[in-house]
């Protein structure tokens, strides 16, 4: 959404999570995971939200609304993250 996007209450709203069984969510992660584990952000969605975990603690869960998911998603594009960048020794 746009910057001056307006959201709506239940977009707004985040997700209840209580009872969601965590390897019944269809998980995304990066497509240069090496797949092993334990190095992933991954993000599900979930009715009324997403959620984020890391792939090493995979039952720690955050849980964003849309409204949230949207403002972050698009101020990573904008580049307001890419101080956090950490390149790896590629031998």
């Amino acid at each position: 959404m746009h910057e001056d996007a307006v959201y709506t209450d239940e977009q707004r709203r985040k997700p209840d999570i209580r009872g969601l069984h965590v390897d019944r969510c269809d998980w995304v992660h990066p497509a240069v995971s090496n797949g092993a584990g334990g190095m992933c952000v991954e993000v599900a969605d979930v009715p009324g939200g997403v959620v984020v975990r890391d792939s090493a603690v995979p039952d720690a869960l955050l849980a964003f609304s849309p409204a949230e998911f949207d403002v972050f998603l698009n101020a990573v594009k904008r580049g307001e993250f890419d101080r956090f960048t950490v390149l790896a020794d590629r031998a």
